[in-house]
Formats: C-alpha cells, structure tokens, sequence
C-alpha cells in the first residue's frame, strides 16, 4: 500500500473506501439478496452504471423463481449483463450512505 501527502497534509492511498449497501438485485432468472459496495462519495446507481463486466454482491443469497434459497456465498460476482432491476433494502443497509 502506498500512501502519500500533500503540502496541506490531504493524503493519498491505493485503498478505495466503501460502504456496503443492502440489496436486491432481479437477474432474468434468480433474486439475489446481499450487499454492494459503494464509493463513499458515490450513488448505489453510480455504481450501477460503472464499465465492468461484473457486479461484487457479499453476503449473498440466491433464490429461485419459487422464492427457494438455492445458495449462500460470502462472496458472489453477478454479470452485469443479466440484472433486470436492484433495489436498495434499507433494513440490510449498513454504514450511513444509502
């Protein structure tokens, strides 16, 4: 990790904070529960709207189209290509950035 200073004592770093936001996120076949992680100065839609490939969902669980639990991960990368919609969950938020 590198950190630096300016002359006004500001500091810079390789390490991009975030804020974990509760979500669910409609794929065209499953519902995804979990969180996102945000820039802290940033939107859940800006996040949303970033170039890559993939969504990173921790602390997810995957549900079928019946609303069955078919998986639990730590750690879930989503292809961007296939979310329908997300919703911020208020109740799963963490931190103070919604």
């Amino acid at each position: 990790m590198s950190l630096e200073f300016n002359e006004k004592g500001k500091y810079f770093t390789d390490i991009i904070s975030k804020a974990a936001v509760g979500a669910i996120i409609q794929t065209t076949i499953q519902r995804i529960e979990g969180f996102i992680h945000i820039r802290l100065d940033s939107r859940l839609k800006d996040e949303l709207d970033r170039g890559e490939s993939f969504l990173a969902i921790t602390n997810a669980k995957v549900f079928a189209a019946d609303g069955s639990l078919q998986y639990e991960a730590d750690f879930l990368s989503v292809a961007r290509s296939q979310i329908v919609w997300v919703i911020p969950n208020d109740e799963t938020s963490s931190g103070e950035r919604q």
